[in-house]
């Protein structure tokens, strides 16, 4: 008999379907596919009490699947069965590292390495998410059939690792709710796997509510001390400081094979040219490593020219060009090259010329050092440029650093540490066959990857981050994260080699740098997420910010945005419920800076920008960030509205991007018209769709926000009216569950950001109030910290300076600003209240303002 509190399971296969509540989802399922209820599992796990009796509480809406062949093999494929004529979202790996949305009808509209996908099922007024794990040694991924068929990829990276069979390599789940069933699903995972942890679990950096400089777009590799300081100081010379540095790629001991063993690899400057090399020492180069104490904070201290970096990429970008000239003659058949190779070493020299003597003709051990190890003065190096950052600028609460997963792009040069590393040929999975030419791919298989034994993992993460955090790094960018399934072969798989080093990171995490202070990037494949994360608590969501089409379409400085939001958005769906989302650096000055930075104010995550010297939009940064370098965070990350998940946001020709997020008062739509791009199945990449790129209409409405998906909002959701604010149209408009929605028309690469708060009745005249916010910060609601509402008024608390806006159906008697009386003003055409606010610093920018009714 079963217990009292058994449930119904859900999911039930026979006859070659697999049904949920008795309406087939899949069918022509094959016969050595089995299912297995969860809730008929049992496993060992140390997952907290309350989310235990979580996931046991919807134990009856999943089932794993597994599948028996007759020959153990290394990567098994099995179909899962067909489906057609059925709305799907998935996410699926477009490179190596990087993952994007997809929407299509048939189990043959998937694309390769699949990682989840999503299925609506109306007839059940349910949604199943199918979703390929772990199991041993082998990891899954989802891949496009025929007529309408799907398969299951199972493979474990190794020839010498081999199975017939999986009891458990994908799940299935099934809610009401397509945010509650991906929470569920990830839930029971986390549990049943016991490998990884969420989101909810873990303890994200303080980063995550500041405002921070990255070098990467500044400097690309040519960063160095003065440069940075220059780069810090305008931040806070233009009234925003940062409080988070990320020092990018470029900081490193690096160099080629072939070239002197113990000096820097010179003059590097754009991104590829670095991804043979590999580090020789575990501490800063040279350029950092002769950095002197005081040098910055004296009145000799070096100048800085901005135009040098740019004319270095300028030159580089040309050396590239002609490089792929040559590249193509050769392709060709042309003899004489000689005109060719004569202009790439022209462009060579200049470069060269520009980077001038000192950085040549200096002894690379540098100041200090010792050449082998990272013994010196503490007068030098990245310890006294750390230690004068802070003097500087005492705001800057956290410094960063870049590395590979593996070190340098190209691993641990062999021999020239205490570490056992040996360089390893690379081998891509068939799977990454359908995915976009990528020049990191290229260089990393032309160089293999020189990789520290996996028994060594520790004591690599160990050495490195316990020396950085002894010169004052607070956290690590680790990039470069999905190189270890190319060289898994004689390591025991991919699994295997994964959890030596996700161990060995996890262990350093925590020891080094208080247990949070690490960006995960280029990661977002299912083996990092199930494997690599239990320590791990914030990642990128998206491809990085590309400033310009690489490939030459003029058009891709704008396409190429709508296209990165795309990412995020629909990323932090299943990324979320492990990490906190970063949705990457920006540009201020960049064509396309606002509609980026509208984004980034309700994506719940840090903001930071990866500005030129000298190449600043202080007024839109400030619409993002308070002066003392603090953010209006939204409480949750961004998602997707719920009208837009089996849509194309990018090239369907109609449908607008909305995320939904909540502040502590209100909730909020972005809604972004990102039309004009998108992945080509045919070609294998992401190209711009021109008939696309222009005004689209949609509507917004209360309801497109998820209110019951947090206690703090849930409550909000029940109001019966609501004022709404258009940031962009500075309109003020109600609106209530039952009105119709707000139509509106976007322009291409532009959005607006819609504030919804809950009306209040005040007074003995039951006036109608709504606080808003401050109108000059794009996530106005954000900056409300406090409300509260006594006898015949309101008090709330405000952080920021700027004009300060509510709804009122009625004029306050009385208005007061940190207790003494202020002006306000008001409209009786829109009910418009506004009282412009201070920014004390005294009070770490909080004023307090109270109404009477």
């Amino acid at each position: 008999m079963a217990p009292p509190n058994a449930q119904k399971n859900h999911f039930n296969l026979s006859g070659g379907k697999l049904s949920v509540d008795g309406v087939p989802v899949l069918t022509d399922v094959p016969s050595n596919v089995s299912l297995t209820h969860f809730s008929s599992t049992r496993r060992s796990s140390d997952a907290p009490i309350p989310l235990l009796l979580r996931v046991d509480s919807t134990a009856s809406r999943g089932c794993f699947l597994g599948f028996a062949q007759d020959r153990p093999s290394d990567q098994l494929t099995n179909s899962l069965g067909r489906f057609s004529d059925r709305e799907f979202l998935s996410i699926f790996r477009f490179k190596t590292w990087w993952s994007t949305m997809w929407v299509g009808s048939s189990g043959s509209d998937l694309q390769m390495e699949t990682q989840w996908v999503l299925l609506n099922v109306p007839e059940a007024s349910s949604y199943v998410l199918i979703l390929p794990i772990v199991e041993g040694p082998f990891r899954s991924a989802l891949h496009p059939g025929r007529d309408g068929h799907f398969t299951i990829c199972a493979e474990s990276g190794s020839k010498r690792v081999t199975t017939s069979s999986f009891d458990a390599i994908a799940y299935v789940h099934v809610s009401d709710n397509p945010y509650n069933v991906m929470r569920e699903a990830y839930s029971a995972i986390r549990v049943h796997l016991n490998t990884f942890k969420l989101l909810e679990e873990k303890t994200v950096p303080p980063l995550v509510d500041k405002f921070g400089w990255c070098t990467w777009d500044a400097f690309y590799l040519t960063v160095d001390p003065t440069g940075v300081w220059h780069g810090v100081q305008e931040f806070v010379e233009g009234g925003v400081s940062p409080r988070f540095l990320i020092i990018d790629d470029g900081w490193q001991s690096i160099n080629l094979d072939g070239q002197d063993p113990n000096k820097d690899t010179k003059n590097l400057v754009l991104g590829g040219t670095q991804m043979t090399a590999r580090l020789y020492r575990l501490d800063e180069c040279k350029k950092f490593r002769k950095y002197r104490a005081g040098s910055m904070l004296g009145p000799d201290a070096p100048s800085f020219d901005p135009k040098k970096p740019r004319m270095l990429i300028k030159k580089a970008i040309e050396v590239e060009h002609a490089e792929k000239d040559r590249d193509k003659a050769v392709q060709s058949g042309a003899k004489d090259l000689a005109e060719l190779e004569s202009k790439i070493e022209k462009h060579k020299k200049e470069i060269d010329e520009l980077f001038g003597a000192e950085e040549n003709g200096q002894d690379s051990s540098g100041a200090g050092g010792c050449g082998k190890c990272a013994c010196k003065s503490e007068s030098y190096g990245l310890k006294a440029f750390t230690r004068d950052l802070r003097k500087k600028f005492p705001g800057l609460d956290d410094i960063y650093v870049w590395h590979a997963l593996c070190g340098a792009w190209g691993g641990v040069r062999p021999g020239s540490t205490h570490l056992k590393s040996k360089v390893v040929q690379t081998k891509l999975s068939p799977g990454l066959g359908g995915t976009m030419t990528d020049l990191a791919v290229v260089k990393i298989v032309e160089g293999g990857i020189g990789l520290v034994d996996p028994s060594q993992a520790g004591n690599f993460y160990d050495s490195m981050h316990s020396y950085l955090a002894s010169v004052g790094i607070t956290g690590v960018k680790v990039d470069v994260i999905h190189t270890l399934e190319y060289v898994s072969e004689d390591y025991g798989g991919r699994v295997e080699l994964a959890k030596a080093y996700y161990k060995g990171l996890s262990d350093s995490l925590a020891k080094n740098f208080k247990g949070s202070g690490l960006i995960s990037s280029m990661q977002q494949c299912n083996d990092f997420f199930f494997l690599g994360t239990r320590q791990i608590s914030i990642g990128r969501v998206g491809d990085d910010f590309w400033f310009q089409d690489p490939n030459g379409d003029p058009m891709g400085v704008y396409w190429l945005q709508g296209v990165h939001m795309i990412h995020c958005a629909y990323n932090s769906m299943w990324m979320g419920q492990i990490i906190q989302p970063d949705w990457d650096m920006f540009q201020s000055d960049h064509l396309c800076a606002k509609f980026h930075a509208g984004s980034r104010a309700i994506c719940g995550g840090p903001v930071y920008v990866s500005d030129s010297v000298g190449g600043h939009d202080f007024e839109l940064i400030k619409k993002l960030v308070y002066p003392d370098g603090t953010i209006p965070k939204c409480q949750h990350f961004a998602l997707p509205t719920r009208d837009c998940l089996f849509r194309n946001p990018l090239f369907d020709n109609k449908t607008i991007l909305k995320i939904w997020n909540f502040n502590k008062y209100g909730g909020v739509i972005g809604a972004f018209n990102c039309q004009g791009a998108g992945w080509d199945p045919k070609e294998q990449r992401i190209r711009g769709h021109s008939e696309c790129y222009k005004p689209m209409s949609g509507s917004v409405h209360t309801t497109d926000i998820e209110w019951d998906q947090t206690k703090g909002s849930t409550q909000m959701g029940t109001a019966p009216e609501f004022a709404v604010y258009l940031g962009q149209a500075d309109q003020l408009i109600l609106t209530a569950p039952t009105s119709d929605p707000i139509d509106i028309t976007i322009q291409p690469s532009c959005f607006e950001i819609f504030s919804f708060v809950p009306i209040m009745h005040l007074g003995p005249s039951s006036t109608k109030f709504a606080p808003i916010g401050l109108t000059n910060m794009f996530n106005c609601g954000g900056t409300i910290i406090d409300l509260d509402y006594p006898d015949f008024g309101a008090t709330v608390k405000v952080k920021g300076g700027g004009v300060f806006l509510a709804y009122s159906s009625g004029v306050p008697k009385k208005c007061t600003v940190n207790g003494a009386v202020a002006e306000f003003g008001w409209s009786p055409e829109d009910g418009k209240l506004t009282v412009d606010l201070p920014w004390v610093e005294e009070q770490g920018g909080v004023s307090t303002m109270g109404l009477v009714f």
